[in-house]
């Protein structure tokens, strides 16, 4: 079984880039508080440290 990570999101989009919004859509949150369960891959790692303003991980599962 993969590794995942559990993202959630704790910053509003509004006023921000254009792509820092397009990255929270990348991820699959749009709403504030939302969570989403991730495969740990260096691209998904890489969208989040992006944007660590507006994202939290969670938890890492195995």
């Amino acid at each position: 079984m993969a590794k995942t990570i559990v993202v959630k999101q704790i910053g509003s989009p509004i006023r921000r880039p254009e792509k820092q919004r397009q990255t929270l859509i990348g991820l699959g949150l749009n709403k504030m508080h939302k969570t989403r369960e991730l495969e740990d891959t260096p691209a998904i790692r890489g969208m989040v440290n992006k944007i660590p303003h507006l994202v939290q991980i969670i938890e890492e599962r195995d």
